[in-house]
Parts: structure tokens; sequence; C-alpha cells
């Protein structure tokens, strides 16, 4: 794909890049594994397209850069730039539909043969009760000398993805515990259910994000990835995080989310071992060299989709004048200089109070306020809705 990618330009810098990335692939070691040097790569490709408006092709090699780092699967690379894995992605999908609808053309015939009376009603019984032994259903212990192959186990990860909200649900031990749950799940309230399920999910991501934070080590693109799509941990005024993360040829946005009123507020991840996030400079107190750095890369972003606004608002319908930005930058346990957890607090609601569009808050403080919201939302599932309220 990125050999067929270098044929897409004609700028000789941008095939320059390509050449780079195609030296790494092809160097010792095969064409797998090159690990950070590849990635590096692959995004200079991106930025270089950038800078000769190629933005097609930026985009490309931003996904090529992603599957790299083990952000995206090559299923889908290939579904985009493939057309060969393409067309046998949808003759799969073809033939487990045409597969699903004979068996259930067979279920039915078991049916009406066992029950020359039985109704439609009767029907969706029986598929619901299908759908509900799915889980229960095995290849056993693997004695039959059964094997997956890489592709198939690659599909089932898929599907493990799909369903990592209720990875950590209890499976029933026996058939009979599996009926009484299924029995049970008939008169839950589903509402009820889906705020568990949701509350359960968001309280995984939250461990997830605080492993990440407490790991010197931790890249920004591992701290990227614990927050995508958790939009929540930022606040109620955000009703989603756009898929769209560049707007204007010079911003590559880490998340933007999207207000009530259409409007953008951008999210800017830094690392959280910053170890002068706060300095002190002659007693006093005040944002390190990363800090700043941070908060002028916002500011550009912002500048840049303010002189955009009408060509973004007609072609994406999002409102990005007068947008704001918070950067999520460091941690005070990696902070030196003898600077206090509660001196860091006062130094940044200090430099805060003389911002207007811009908010710089630590990984602690993104982390305390959701934890709250996480307990807020917990206890209220947790109330009894016929208690009478407190006088």
């Amino acid at each position: 794909m990125v050999q067929t990618a270098r044929g897409l330009t004609a700028d000789e810098r941008v095939r320059a890049r390509v050449d780079a990335v195609l030296h790494i692939m092809g160097g010792p070691g095969g064409k797998y594994g090159k690990g950070r040097p590849l990635v590096d790569a692959l995004e200079e490709v991106s930025r270089e397209a950038i800078l000769h408006g190629d933005f097609a092709l930026a985009q490309r090699f931003q996904r090529f850069a992603a599957y790299a780092g083990g952000e995206l699967f090559l299923e889908i690379l290939q579904n985009h730039y493939d057309d060969e894995a393409r067309q046998r992605s949808e003759e799969h999908m073809r033939r487990m539909t045409a597969m699903g609808a004979d068996r259930a053309a067979a279920a039915l015939d078991v049916l009406c043969s066992d029950r020359p009376d039985a109704t439609a009603a009767d029907a969706r019984d029986l598929f619901r009760g299908i759908a509900r032994s799915a889980d229960y259903l095995s290849l056993g212990d693997g004695g039959g000398g059964i094997r997956l192959s890489t592709r198939e186990v690659r599909r089932l990860q898929e599907y493990g993805h799909m369903e990592i909200v209720l990875r950590d649900l209890p499976r029933p031990a026996s058939s009979e515990l599996a009926r009484m749950m299924t029995d049970v799940l008939t008169d839950v309230d589903a509402g009820m259910l889906a705020q568990i399920l949701e509350l359960k999910a968001r309280q995984a991501g939250l461990t997830g994000l605080r492993t990440v934070v407490e790991d010197p080590d931790s890249s920004e693109s591992a701290l990227h990835a614990c927050l995508k799509n958790q939009e929540w941990i930022f606040g109620g005024a955000y009703v989603a995080e756009l898929a769209r993360r560049q707007y204007t040829p010079e911003t590559i946005l880490d998340i933007p989310l999207l207000r009530g009123d259409g409007s953008l507020h951008v999210v800017e991840l830094k690392r959280a071992n910053i170890q002068d996030l706060v300095i002190r400079r002659s007693g006093q107190l005040m944002l390190g060299a990363a800090a700043h750095r941070a908060v002028s890369q916002a500011q550009n972003y912002l500048r840049a989709m303010d002189e955009s606004r009408p060509g973004i608002l007609a072609e994406h319908g999002v409102d990005t004048r007068r947008a704001s930005a918070t950067v999520v930058i460091g941690h005070p346990q990696y902070v030196t200089g003898g600077v206090t957890p509660q001196e860091i607090s006062e130094t940044l609601r200090t430099y805060n109070a003389h911002q207007t569009r811009i908010e710089v808050i630590t990984y602690e403080a993104l982390l305390d306020s959701a934890s709250r919201m996480l307990a807020l939302s917990s206890a209220r599932q947790d109330a009894d809705p016929d208690e009478e309220p407190a006088a």
C-alpha cells in the first residue's frame, strides 16, 4: 500500500519521504516490527503532503502511521486502500449473510414441522432464544485439533474490541444458571441496564487512563488512546468527540469536542511526566517552558480556525470562530524543585484567571474531576427511586 501510494504524487520531496519509509520497511527484519522509526517516517510523509496541499495523501499516511503504531487494524486500511482485500471482505460478508439467512430458514422449517400452528410471535421467540444462547456456544477445549488462521484470530480480536463494555461481566457457570440469567434480563429495565453498563465502561476507561498517567514513560499517543471517545471526562458541556481532526492545513487536533451549541472545543494533550511544569524563579512560582509551548500551540490552532471559520462552517457544520481550548499537561507527582501539589494548583488557577479561551489543567485535576462525576452518577444510580427525599 505504501508503494502504491508513492505513485499518487509527483512531488519529489513527498516521494523522497515515501522512499525513506520503504527503506525502513525493506531493512533487516522484514517489513514489520520497525517500531517508532517507521511510525515517525510515515508521519513525516503526512506532514510533507500537507505542506504541498495533498490532504488525501496526508490522511492516507496518517492512517498508515496509526496502523504501524498499533492503533488501527490492518483490515481497516485494506478496506480503504486495497481493492482486492475490500472485495474479499465484501464477499465474506455476502457469504455470511447468505449462510445466516439459510440457517434461519432451516430453523423456521424445524419450528413449522414440530408446531404446524406456530405464529410469528413463536418465530420471534425462537430467534431471541438463539441470540441469547450465542454467548454460551464454543468450539470446546481444542482437543479436536481445530486451528484458526491469523486472519480469523484478528477478526475475533475485532469482535472482542467491540464488546469491551461487557468484557468484565460474570459468565454463567451452567446452562441452568444461564436460563435463570435470561429470565432475569427479560424483566430488567432496559434504560437502567444501559446506565449500569455505561457507568461500568466509564469506570474502566478512567482506571485505564490513571494507569497510563502513573507510568512515567507513557507517550502522548498512549494518553490519546485512553481519552479517545471519552468526551464525558471533560465535563457535561460536550455532546460528542468529532471524527474529523483536521480543519485547516496547519492544524491536526488531538481531541476535537463539540459543544451543545455546535461550536468547537479543542483538547491539546501533552505528556504527564513534565518535571518543570511549574518552576520557582526568584521566589515566585510560574509555568515552565513546556506549558508555555503547549499554550502557544493551542493559540495558533485557534487563530488558524478563526481565520478559516466561514469555510469550515459551510463544509463541516462546525463553528470554529472564538473556539476554546483545554491543554492537559503534567502531573504533580513528576514535578521537581520542591513545588507542592497545592502550589501547582494555585499557580495554574492564577494563570487561567488571566486567560479567556485557553485553560491549562493537569492530568491529576482531570482524573479528580472525572472521578467526582462518576461518584455522583453512581450515587444517583444506587438511590432508591421510591425513597422519600430528605426534608
